[in-house]
């Protein structure tokens, strides 16, 4: 079963006096690339997340959230009043500088300035850090979920995809089979005229259009199509981590029927191989979005 790339996770942890709320979004990446914004009080703690969730989620654009919601006063954002009037002052200084003694307004200018408001930081409990290993492992196991379900999707475009490229290479054949035949007869005319109506050696001239019946042989690259195809299907359903092997297989895939198209030398054959490659196209795209 494969797995997207894409999903997104969520769990609330709830403490005596505040909540702790996760949020984890993935996207997809070629690489693990991971985006924290953890609370104040734990932030000494970003790098065992960092490793629990590279452990978890393996690859992708990951970005992690930790905020927290006080439930009373306790622990409540409260004005440092010291620093606050120190802006004031310094403010009132420079509008008396740049000469602009009308303006008053300077309360929500320092209501933004740093560090004017504070909280007091405790040292978390074993028990809290404990329901936060809790949480954190919830909202990865959300954004896995989901991942997977989206995997399942991506995964039913892939079979619907595939199943067009073998229909299209079946559809090959009767063409096939008239292109020899309008073939033969093209180059039989041509001798005719070449030879001014002469006779011609025609042991020779069925030699020579075997040798280039040959060369537009198209039999071994069907038989290798065929074979990518059920080889991509035999990948994406042995593992979750095959997305660079699917790309691989999509790859060589692409690769005989660009030779097929080459050698086809039929309009309507030529068309089936345009089909081809158009769903071979889709299969890329969303292979980008796979883990």
């Amino acid at each position: 079963m494969i797995k997207s790339m894409t999903g997104f996770g969520k769990s609330i942890v709830q403490l005596p006096n505040k909540l702790i709320i996760f949020e984890v979004k993935a996207v997809n990446s070629k690489t693990l690339d991971i985006t924290l914004r953890l609370s104040a009080n734990y932030r000494d703690k970003e790098t065992a997340v960092r490793t629990f969730i590279s452990q978890f989620l393996e690859r992708g654009k990951i970005e992690f959230s930790m905020t927290s919601e006080f439930l009373g006063d306790e622990g409540a954002y409260s004005l440092n009043r010291p620093l606050a009037m120190r802006y004031m002052d310094e403010l009132k200084e420079l509008a008396k500088d740049i000469h602009e003694t009308n303006f008053k307004d300077f309360l929500p200018i320092i209501t933004r300035l740093p560090d004017v408001y504070k909280t007091d930081r405790q040292i978390p409990t074993d028990q809290e850090i404990a329901l936060l290993k809790t949480g954190v492992f919830e909202v990865l196991k959300n954004c896995d979920d989901c991942r997977q379900k989206e995997g399942e999707i991506l995964e039913r475009d892939f079979v619907i995809h595939v199943q067009k490229i073998l229909e299209y290479l079946q559809a090959i054949e009767p063409f096939e089979k008239e292109r020899i035949t309008n073939l033969r007869t093209k180059l039989y005319s041509e001798f005719h005229e070449l030879a001014n109506n002469q006779r011609f050696d025609e042991n020779r001239f069925e030699q020579e259009l075997i040798y280039y019946i040959e060369k537009l042989d198209i039999t071994e690259e069907k038989v290798r199509l065929k074979k990518h195809c059920d080889y991509f299907y035999e990948t994406m359903r042995s593992g979750e981590s095959v997305g660079r092997k699917l790309g691989f297989i999509a790859q060589e895939m692409g690769r005989e029927i660009n030779t097929l198209g080459s050698k086809s030398n039929h309009f309507e054959m030529q068309r089936l191989v345009v089909m081809m490659k158009d769903e071979l196209e889709k299969i890329k795209e969303q292979l980008l979005n796979i883990l």
